[in-house]
């Protein structure tokens, strides 16, 4: 097995403040970024933080930036780096600092919880909902999601201006809201739920310029912007501004003056 030197350069500190620490690790074939940080860990760091859990891309727990883009650390080969590189390792920018390699990131959790769930259709039992194959897997795709927040953290609305926060949920949960919509046994407008004017309203969508960042962070290849983002931009204009459903709007607001 070949092995090889590497420099890496990682933000140590807390809430209060830290800095960049040089480290030289030793690195195998095959290894991805995660393997080195355990090894940092085992050998010249025990104290270090990271968060982790599968190592196998799936639970979205070893969120970093590595070399300034959002990654999964466990799904960053060493092989992408060159060997003479210093490969940099710091937090999510786009929330706190718990420490070293830690955030916090219960903002999503909020957000998650600002989003209403799946309402059933009516009279349709457990195990008879029935649904054309494309809507499957349209929803399909948007459920392959393991919330690693990478594309929370790229979202400049988010990273850039804390202030967006209170009013913007991110790609995350308006990915969820669009899932939603696009559901066809989502009954939500007979329960009241108009989907479209929260995620105006109440979730941001406006804030979204589809720069698609959020897309080309996803490990799990998610089109976020295309098949998410864009789209419910799209019904949400159409139900706002279309003159045909104001004047629609306007007729069924009457009606019950005019019996």
């Amino acid at each position: 097995m070949t092995t090889y030197d590497a420099r890496f350069r990682i933000w140590r500190g807390d809430a209060d403040g830290g800095d960049l620490r040089d480290f030289t690790v030793e690195v195998h074939d095959g290894e991805v970024v995660l393997d080195v940080v355990h090894r940092l860990q085992a050998t010249q760091a025990p104290d270090l933080a990271v968060r982790w859990n599968c190592k196998a891309g799936k639970c979205g727990s070893c969120s970093a930036e590595v070399n300034g883009r959002p990654r999964l650390m466990c799904m960053t080969r060493m092989s992408v780096f060159d060997r003479a590189e210093t490969v940099v390792i710091t937090p999510l920018r786009a929330f706190p600092v718990v420490r070293d390699l830690v955030t916090d990131v219960s903002f999503n959790y909020r957000k998650a919880l600002e989003v209403p769930a799946f309402v059933p259709p009516q009279g349709v039992g457990p195990g008879e909902y029935r649904m054309q194959q494309v809507d499957v897997d349209r929803s399909q795709e948007f459920r392959k999601c393991i919330e690693c927040f990478l594309c929370q953290d790229t979202c400049h609305v988010v990273r850039d201006h804390e202030e967006n926060k209170e009013a913007f949920a991110g790609p995350r949960f308006l990915m969820r809201v669009a899932e939603l919509d696009m559901h066809p046994l989502d009954a939500a407008a007979a329960a009241g739920l108009d989907r479209r004017r929260t995620a105006q309203e109440e979730h941001g969508l406006g804030y979204c310029n589809i720069t698609k960042c959020c897309t080309e962070v996803c490990p799990e290849g998610i089109r976020i912007t295309d098949n998410a983002l864009i789209p419910l931009k799209e019904r949400a204009a159409d139900r706002k501004y279309d003159p045909l459903v104001w004047l629609g709007n306007r007729i069924l607001r009457r009606r019950p003056d005019t019996e």
